[in-house]
């Protein structure tokens, strides 16, 4: 047996999680000479009066002004006013303080402002028929994050912007955004909605089962992907009142460790569809891409058989006669199930009309490049069809 390649290359980014996470800030502020910082949220963090006070207290006059126009989605017109404050504040450090959105919507506009160019210039784009990311050389400001949800764009170096006028989704590359550093405080984390955590947790299970299916022989990947997995089956039943932290805490981990292990094995077919579905659903994207993870797992089965065995001893299998691919769906639908995902399209609002749509976006997204089985555009139209 040949040995094979292995290449694992890890960003340095600094993480704090607990009750004292937060007061770590300063020094690493300190450490790396920062002086000016922009906070990015949503308009329901800015009404948590003891978040912001936290907050506030820990930058003290290293904040230099506040972004609260994050929305979900992260809509381009949004990023382009976040740029221009970016540099009449003169920042040098970015906060990202909430979820996935609040984070894209930081490093989409740090990279705006440092490339000097417009998205659709910057973004993943086909040339001859390939996806290809355009390479951004210029320096961006280091990215910070206070998280509120488990999200594993903690751990990515892509931002998608979406354009509200054409409902495209700009994929910008750099691997300079990725975070510098992450904090886990149990005030912030307690702040999101129950159900945001939730699909939030949901997105990062999906994505570490994926990982796991992928062809790449990365055992560093896969533990990592393994542990998420057994994070999220041990504490997404206990997601409850917003005063139990432990649970939001746990699942954070969660999520930075299947966002870091898929980065080296890709993720797969599910996120790449409901990044096409979620937008134009009325549950969020993480919901989305737990539904559609069966189907796909069902599609992929003929040439993941040998991955599932991991899955399978992670989540533990049913009381059938030993098969893989039927234990490994089995024990994902049944979690699934106890988390209230809804099983039907039709059911988050999806019309059968705009399938097509749907496809054709979905199409171009960064992720079906690395999905473990090659699906074409009627492979596609027709596991949406079964999922409707």
């Amino acid at each position: 047996m040949i040995f094979p390649t292995v290449r694992h290359v890890t960003s340095s980014v600094r993480v704090f999680a607990g009750e004292d996470a937060l007061a770590a800030l300063p020094r690493e502020f300190d450490r790396a000479g920062l002086q000016r910082a922009v906070v990015f949220c949503g308009g329901s963090m800015r009404r948590h009066a003891e978040a912001m006070a936290r907050v506030e207290s820990v930058l003290g006059d290293r904040l230099a002004g506040w972004f609260d126009e994050v929305r979900e989605h992260s809509p381009l017109p949004a990023v382009e006013r976040a740029r221009e404050v970016l540099e009449t504040t003169a920042a040098d450090a970015v906060v990202a303080l909430g979820g996935g959105s609040a984070i894209v919507t930081a490093r989409a506009a740090s990279i705006l402002l440092a490339e000097k160019a417009d998205a659709r210039d910057l973004c993943t784009r086909r040339v001859d028929g390939r996806l290809v990311s355009p390479k951004l050389n210029a320096p961006k400001l280091p990215q910070w994050i206070i998280a509120s949800t488990p999200t594993t764009a903690y751990a990515k170096a892509g931002s998608a912007v979406r354009d509200p006028e054409t409902g495209e989704r700009l994929a910008l590359f750099d691997p300079k955004t990725r975070a510098t550093g992450l904090f886990m405080d149990p005030v912030i984390a307690g702040t999101a909605p129950v159900s945001l955590v939730r699909s939030s947790a949901l997105n990062a299970f999906a994505m570490a089962v994926e990982g796991l299916q992928s062809h790449t022989d990365d055992p560093l990947a896969d533990a990592e992907l393994a542990h998420a997995l057994r994070l999220s089956r041990e504490w997404l039943p206990r997601l409850g009142t917003a005063a139990d932290s432990e649970p939001r805490l746990r699942l954070m981990l969660a999520a930075f460790l299947a966002g870091s292990g898929s980065d080296h094995t890709g993720a797969g077919l599910a996120q790449a569809l409901s990044h096409a579905v979620g937008p134009r659903s009325t549950v969020a994207n993480g919901t989305v891409e737990a539904m559609l993870l069966p189907l796909t797992m069902r599609f992929n089965a003929e040439v993941t058989k040998q991955r599932l065995p991991q899955i399978v001893d992670v989540l533990g299998g049913g009381s059938r006669p030993r098969d893989d691919a039927t234990e490994a769906i089995g024990a994902v639908e049944q979690l699934l199930v106890a988390a209230g995902v809804p099983r039907r399209l039709r059911d988050v609002g999806i019309g059968r009309e705009i399938l097509p749509e749907i496809v054709g976006h979905a199409m171009d997204d960064w992720a079906i490049t690395r999905v473990p089985r090659p699906a074409t555009r009627d492979d596609l139209v027709s596991l949406l069809e079964s999922a409707w």
